[in-house]
């Protein structure tokens, strides 16, 4: 039999690198994280973000706006990369070999 009592759900942003937002929220059962969203209030405190282009997860996997919650599950919205990884590693080494050959 399926419990009538609130989901504690927290939902965690960072919209710079070292810095993170959590808010802390009662959902009623059956929520999604579609629902946490919308009632956290991150949209409104974060007005660059839009529902229909975010990527969400719950305990860092990905999930759907449509992915039902359970009780205590964290939910995380991710910024996009401004690179890619691998990239990154390439102009890392690149940079790094310059430094050796001077």
């Amino acid at each position: 039999m399926a419990s009538a009592e609130p989901l504690a759900i927290e939902l965690a942003y960072s919209p710079a690198p070292g810095e993170v937002e959590r808010w802390a929220l009662r959902l009623p059962p059956g929520s999604c994280v579609k629902d946490a969203i919308l009632q956290s209030g991150v949209l409104a405190a974060h007005p660059e973000l839009a529902l229909d282009s975010l990527t969400a997860g719950v305990w860092g996997s990905l999930r759907g706006l449509e992915h039902p919650l359970r009780d205590r599950d964290r939910v995380e919205l991710y910024r996009p990369l401004k690179v890619d990884p691998k990239e990154a590693r390439r102009l890392r080494y690149r940079s790094h070999r310059a430094k050796q050959a001077r």
